[in-house]
Parts: C-alpha cells; structure tokens; sequence
C-alpha cells in the first residue's frame, strides 16, 4: 500500500455508441467512509465500477488506486492492483457447475499461492461470516437468491479485500433478505472494509452508507451527506425523491450499455 489510500476519479469521461456515459466524472472513496452511487436506471452506476475495476478504458481522465494510476498498467499489473477490490454482483454472478466451497475459494485456488487445505480452512470461515457453512457442499441452483447473495460476499472477502464493491446487492429479495444484506454490510465495515455501492434500494442505501454521490445527464450533481441529500436543491434529485406528473416517461429507463 501507498500513503495515497482511496480510490479517485478526476475528471473522467467515457462515451459507448456515440452515448455520453460519464462527463468530466469525479468521484473519492476514502477508506473508511462508505458510499453509494445514485441516479436513475441506465445513467451510469454500473460503468462506474467497471472503470474503477479496469474492465473499461476512459476516453479521458485519471483513476487512480491507492495512488497508483491504473491508465497505462499492463494485465499483470492491473491484476495486482485488482486484488485490492473485490465485487459482489448484481445476480451473485456464481458458477453453476461449482458447489457453494468451490465457488468461494475459485479466486484463492486461481491464485496458486495456498495449499488446499489453507483454502478450506478459509472458504469455512468466510462462509460462517455469512452464516452459510453449511452449504460448502450445495450447488448454486440449491440456494435461495438471499442465499446466493451471502455467498457471493463470501467469495468477495475470501481474498481480504480493502475495497467490496456492491452492485444492487438487495434487488430481488424479500425484507429479510433484505436485512441480512445490510447487517453483513455493516459487519464488513465494523471490519474496516470500504464499501462502495450502486442501489435504487434508498432504505438500505441510508443504513449503510456515510456519502452519496448523485449522477445526472452524464455528470456529478452531488457528493455529500444522507441529511444534504435529502435537502438538497438540485431538480434531479428532489424528482428522484418526489416523482410528480412530470416524471411520467420522463426517464428512458435502460440497462447500462457498457
């Protein structure tokens, strides 16, 4: 690690078919504070990671990890840097033809750094952090979809992560599902873990959450905290929080295309 801890977005840009995804972006993750990416459906959240996570190039600007510019790093290098963040999809985003133990130690196995029983040892505990050990032998299709999120976090701190990012972790789940998401969440902070999440989920969004970053027409409208948010005076996100009849089809509510 550098002295520079955080993650850092300054000034990037990133446009796909000709649609203006992020314009003159910044964002700051700070270790220890915990934030979450808002806006409506198809604006941008996803790509945000993605960038972050080196998946996508900008077109311009700078991203830096712990300090370290990830613009110009080879694969191997960006995979080091990499190893610092893990993600918790969407969809869990497990492989269907690995039992639930395989599935958390894939990236420790993949590694080659540990010896098998190292691995178990630490697929056992992280799946007990989530309250799911005894599922090591189950395949994904046996889980309910609470389930297969949990174990999806587990896979995430299998590799001691300072960074876990959450892309809509709660969508599809029941209250109780729900609770367990953000209770896990908390846990991972009272760790130390820096959380950085995309969610429409604004109840859990407020739980877990110290900042907020809103995003509108391609740009950062917003960076503060839950109170500012919530008085906050820019049109976008008072329609956010208060749709009125001028919303109807406002939005054109998309997949992000990158």
């Amino acid at each position: 690690m550098t002295a520079h801890r955080g993650i850092t977005m300054e000034k990037v840009s990133y446009t796909i078919g000709g649609r203006v995804i992020l314009r003159d972006f910044d964002l700051r993750l700070e270790p220890g504070v915990n934030r979450t990416i808002l806006g409506v459906s198809g604006v941008g959240k996803t790509t945000i990671l993605k960038l972050i996570l080196g998946l996508l190039r900008p077109d311009s600007g700078r991203i830096t990890i712990d300090g370290t510019d990830i613009a110009n790093l080879t694969e191997r290098r960006l995979m080091a840097v990499r190893r610092h963040i893990a993600i918790v999809f969407q969809g869990g985003a497990l492989f269907d033809s690995m039992t639930v133990g395989e599935n958390v130690g894939y990236r420790l196995l993949e590694a080659g750094k540990l010896t098998e029983s190292e691995i178990e040892a630490i697929v056992l505990e992280k799946l007990k952090f989530v309250g799911l050990d005894q599922t090591v032998n189950l395949y994904p299709a046996e889980l309910s979809g609470g389930m297969k999120k949990r174990v999806a976090i587990a896979r995430a701190l299998a590799a001691d992560p300072d960074y876990i990012f959450f892309d809509e972790p709660t969508t599809g789940l029941d209250p109780i599902g729900v609770y367990n998401i953000q209770q896990l969440m908390l846990r991972l902070q009272g760790e130390g873990k820096t959380t950085l999440m995309v969610t429409h989920d604004m109840p859990t969004a407020f739980a877990v959450s110290d900042r907020f970053s809103f995003i509108n027409e391609a740009r950062l409208v917003f960076d503060g905290t839950e109170t500012e948010l919530k008085n906050s005076a820019v049109p976008a996100i008072r329609e956010f929080f208060a749709p009125s009849a001028s919303s109807l089809f406002h939005y054109v509510e998309q997949e992000d295309e990158a």
